[in-house]
């Protein structure tokens, strides 16, 4: 039966006009592949940013986008969709098509807190695949002058003296309070969260003296560390900060549950195909591997990470299972 169901497709096959048809559509299976790779940067490229245009964020976003337009020989641009912790950023990308011409610059807070803080949320982690984690940088545990500590145990043992202390966070649900409340917690110290929108006015009120302790932005508080108006007790790398040198880590000081960096990169639906997410990733690679790019990110305060692939996923992963342990411990309720 095989057998006279392949000879009657062979003399098929062998006349003038089907012979055209089988091989059109061989061919049309052989390039599909390539067609379909093709996809990408076949139009201009959306780096789509869920913060305000002109800050920390949308910095990193416009210049990756313009050194990814050299690389891939295509139109890249930055659309802003504030608003909701990122998430209706996160929400519109994942409503278009998944073929790498639009993409979701995520951070930290973002991409590891929102899907374990909200309790409603317009996305999924599945949703989402990492493709490079682009630049990251610590906190800094500072502290107003006028308290007596210039070291973590006299910061410790002054605080456990004062009953009540405020510790600053630059925004709830973010590591800066998550850390604030581990530090307080682990030392049996009685400690209370005084949260602030936005790193500015976080470290403002730490050098007006209204808030004495607080982990705070190294790109706001540097500056103020250096002028005298802040102290640097500790920072949360796991090595010590180019900026920093002479302050300690916490891993160092015998706390590395408190290792943190704050970070930005790019995300794809987890949709996207792989030839694309593979060459996606390849052009990423090479403009955070330029130069002139490493130089340009790291005069903003931030070190180029590259971490890509599976190391890149997993970190998210398992970083994602830590805030889900504090959410719950703080008892943290974002507004949805």
């Amino acid at each position: 039966m095989e057998e006279t169901m392949s000879q009657a497709f062979r003399q098929t096959a062998c006349r003038p006009g089907m012979r055209r048809i089988v091989l059109g559509a061989l061919c049309a299976l052989a390039l599909a592949p390539a067609a379909h790779a093709a996809e990408f940067a076949s139009q201009p490229v959306r780096l789509v940013v869920g913060t305000a245009a002109g800050g920390a964020v949308d910095t990193y976003a416009r210049v990756v986008a313009e050194a990814l337009s050299r690389e891939i020989g295509q139109t890249v641009l930055v659309e802003n969709k504030s608003g909701a912790n990122g998430n209706i950023a996160a929400q519109y990308v994942i409503q278009q098509p998944a073929d790498g011409n639009t993409l979701w610059i995520g951070t930290q807070a973002m991409v590891e807190i929102n899907p374990v803080a909200f309790k409603q949320m317009p996305w999924k982690a599945e949703d989402f695949v990492p493709i490079i984690k682009g630049v990251e940088a610590p906190l800094v545990l500072a502290t107003h002058p006028s308290v007596p500590a210039r070291s973590l145990q006299e910061l410790i043992g002054w605080a456990r003296a004062h009953p009540g202390t405020g510790y600053a966070s630059f925004s709830p649900g973010t590591p800066s309070q998550f850390l604030g409340y581990q530090l307080s917690e682990s030392n049996q110290l009685d400690m209370v969260h005084v949260p602030y929108r936005g790193s500015a006015p976080q470290v403002a009120d730490m050098v007006g003296g209204h808030a004495l302790v607080g982990f705070t932005q190294i790109q706001t508080s540097l500056p103020l560390i250096q002028d005298g108006k802040l102290n640097a007790i500790a920072t949360t790398s796991a090595q010590r900060s180019r900026f920093l040198p002479d302050t300690p880590t916490l891993d160092e000081l015998g706390m590395p549950e408190l290792q943190t960096t704050v970070w930005f990169g790019v995300m794809a639906p987890a949709r996207i195909p792989a030839d694309t997410r593979e060459r996606l990733e390849q052009a990423l690679v090479a403009v955070h591997r330029d130069p002139v790019v490493i130089k340009r990110l790291e005069d903003t305060g931030y070190d180029v990470s590259g971490q890509t692939g599976e190391p890149f996923a997993q970190a998210v992963a398992d970083s994602r299972q830590r805030w889900a342990g504090l959410v719950k411990a703080t008892g943290f309720a974002p507004e949805d």
